[in-house]
């Protein structure tokens, strides 16, 4: 093995693992760590459904399809209905009106797209438009909200302000107790604020009676994004290809009418307007309810230091909450660390990224088979309804489920979606469904990587609660930065940290959540009652844990709560954690049993290690462990 390697930061004089698996990144320029990249480039593997992808598309790549596809569709214009469509000087509206044994415009199913900004605007000029003139005003700040230890109620979160859900469900009429379309969507739906009681604990997310909060650890996912380039099942993109390359040979009936002039739309993988939005409002809520936490820092002379992800959507995810939590501008007000986000570099808020075993399909994505027999099930009758609208094109059963999924990313990005309309509420309570079995066995309990991939953020969290350094680097968790003080610092009363759903998942099992575990393995013939896990409630786009910290008059010990979407859950699967009324556990006894767990994890034979899962329903876990050796 070669010799750890030293790198100056600051002051502090640090060291990496010389091995390639084990490559540490830094916040700053080029490095070291550069070079070595350089001269080894990390070898690709290929991507699971837990794995976020790269963006498949370059400049290029659209500049050719844009001219290419231009070229086509005049052509197919042509061949369709000749000079005729070319002799006026204005565009015939016939398209509009033509029948269905026509085929559907040369255009429909193509890419949109809108270039904003411009690249080079030619009334630009920054100069003339300083943001900063002076003459501000008045700005004396008043005193921090606390509203989670002052109000007589909890302010909850409905999630969706900007959407818009369509008028009526496709034939039926919603169920007995209301319907909200917005909260079945998985791991695409809004995040919103979980009913009092929901996980299993009668209290809310306020200081309990006799209590004070005192710090405050926020793990949160960004926020609405487009389709990301990789789908293991369906995927809009995908469709909307197949559509493009089928144009001039298809057309829509029916309910599926609209399809005739539709166009693909959607971008890939960065944060639409709405999840920008998202955001912002989290952050703003956050300061509403724990301002109070930074007087710490004003008395230390500090300020936070916040962390996220390279990836686009995770970095702007991480400066809209800041701008919401600390307004503009941000400089002074805190510090923003940015993990590398690629093969290789640790990082806790992107595990699989050091986990070669997280990329083999045989072992870490399971779920397909859950996945297909289900959609085979929930989907058979919408199969038969919508397939005979669609001429010239056979409609698959995943092509059903994708026209699920354009509803859902379309109302996210643009607002509303007509595919939202073709589908009745047990259909849709069958898509949710999809994605709990999608998650269950990819990235939660159900995956025998699940504890492997969250236990490197649970060595961070124990780190924090004692205030003491990791004791040993055995997983994910990145030695370069944890070791330093200034980009890892302890005893603070606030940490916001950026993910994405599938770590939010990964930690929420590596903890030892078991109530949701309860009703676990899933099945895929049926919908269990009252099942406790569901992805629309535990990773939802901008979902967030607080991991609340107390001090109460009532116990003699500092406490801790985990509190999901506004939704307290249990911690009694965590050893020695009392069944409390309000799901507070002491500090001391929370950490005891998370440093256990962490000594019974084996990230090394997990992410290295050849073994073996049965396939089918052979073998299963609930715990997000591995077979045993």
């Amino acid at each position: 093995m070669p010799a750890p390697q030293d790198v100056e930061l600051g002051e502090y004089k640090e060291t990496y693992d010389g091995e390639d698996t084990e490559r540490e990144a830094l916040l700053s320029g080029p490095s070291v760590m550069d070079e070595r990249q350089a001269q080894s480039p990390p070898k690709a593997k290929p991507l699971t459904f837990c794995s976020p992808s790269k963006p498949r598309f370059g400049f290029r790549h659209i500049i050719f399809a844009f001219f290419g596809g231009g070229l086509a569709c005049l052509f197919a214009q042509y061949t369709i209905c000749g000079r005729d469509c070319f002799g006026s000087g204005s565009v015939s509206s016939a398209s509009n009106a033509m029948s269905h044994d026509q085929v559907a415009p040369p255009y429909v199913g193509s890419t949109e797209r809108h270039h904003f900004p411009p690249a080079s605007p030619t009334n630009a000029f920054p100069s003339l438009f300083p943001t900063d003139i002076g003459y501000a005003g008045a700005t004396p700040t008043g005193a921090e909200p606390a509203l989670v230890a002052t109000a007589p109620s909890y302010p909850l979160h409905t999630g969706a302000a900007q959407l818009v859900q369509p008028p009526s469900i496709s034939k039926s009429g919603p169920k007995k107790g209301g319907y909200n379309l917005f909260k079945l969507w998985g791991n695409l739906s809004p995040w919103y604020s979980i009913e009092k009681g929901r996980f299993g604990v009668d209290s809310g997310p306020e200081a309990p009676d006799t209590c004070r909060i005192t710090g405050l650890h926020l793990l949160h996912r960004h926020g609405a994004r487009y389709p990301t380039a990789y789908a293991s099942y369906g995927g809009p993109a995908n469709f909307s290809s197949r559509l493009h390359n089928a144009a001039a040979g298809w057309n829509a009936s029916g309910d599926l009418d609209f399809m005739n002039e539709w166009t693909y739309k959607l971008g890939e993988e960065v944060l639409t307007p709405f999840g920008r939005q998202q955001l912002y409002d989290l952050g703003v809520s956050t300061r509403m309810k724990y301002g109070f936490l930074l007087q710490n820092f004003t008395e230390k002379n500090t300020i936070p230091v916040f962390r996220t992800e390279s990836q686009h959507r995770m970095l702007q995810s991480a400066l809209n909450f800041a701008v919401g939590f600390f307004d503009l501008p941000l400089e002074k007000k805190y510090q923003q660390s940015i993990l590398i986000e690629a093969n290789g570099f640790n990082s806790t808020l992107s595990p699989y990224m050091t986990c070669p075993n997280s990329g083999i399909a045989s072992k870490a994505s399971r779920s397909l088979p859950y996945v297909n027999q289900w959609a085979s099930i929930y989907l058979q009758d919408a199969h038969a309804r919508l397939a005979p609208q669609l001429h010239g094109y056979d409609l698959s059963i995943e092509d059903i489920y994708t026209l699920q999924q354009l509803c859902a990313y379309e109302t996210v990005a643009l607002g509303y979606s007509k595919f939202c309309e073709l589908f009745t509420e047990d259909e849709w309570e069958g898509f949710n469904y999809l994605l709990d079995l999608m998650f269950w066995y990819d990235c939660a309990f159900g995956s025998p990587l699940a504890r492997a991939h969250g236990t490197g953020f649970v060595q961070e969290l124990v780190a924090r609660l004692t205030h003491t350094p990791i004791e040993t680097h055995n997983s994910t968790t990145n030695a370069t930065l944890n070791d330093n003080p200034v980009t890892f610092p302890l005893g603070q009363s606030l940490y916001v940290d950026a993910t994405h759903e599938v770590v939010v998942l990964y930690v929420i099992t590596a903890l030892n959540l078991t109530s949701f575990a309860a009703s676990g393995p899933l099945p895929a013939d049926h919908i269990p009652p009252n099942r406790p896990f569901r992805s629309a409630e535990l990773a939802p786009f901008a979902t967030n844990i607080q991991f609340q910290l107390l001090s109460c008059t009532s116990v003699p010990d500092p406490q801790i709560r985990v509190i999901i979407n506004d939704g307290v859950a249990p911690l009694t699967g965590i050893k020695g954690c009392p069944e409390q009324r309000d799901g507070m556990c002491p500090v001391a006894t929370f950490v005891d049993a998370q440093k256990e767990l962490i000594q019974s994890t084996d990230w090394t034979h997990g992410c290295h290690g050849n073994w073996t899962v049965p396939p089918g329903t052979g073998w299963n876990t609930t715990t997000g462990d591995l077979p045993k050796l």
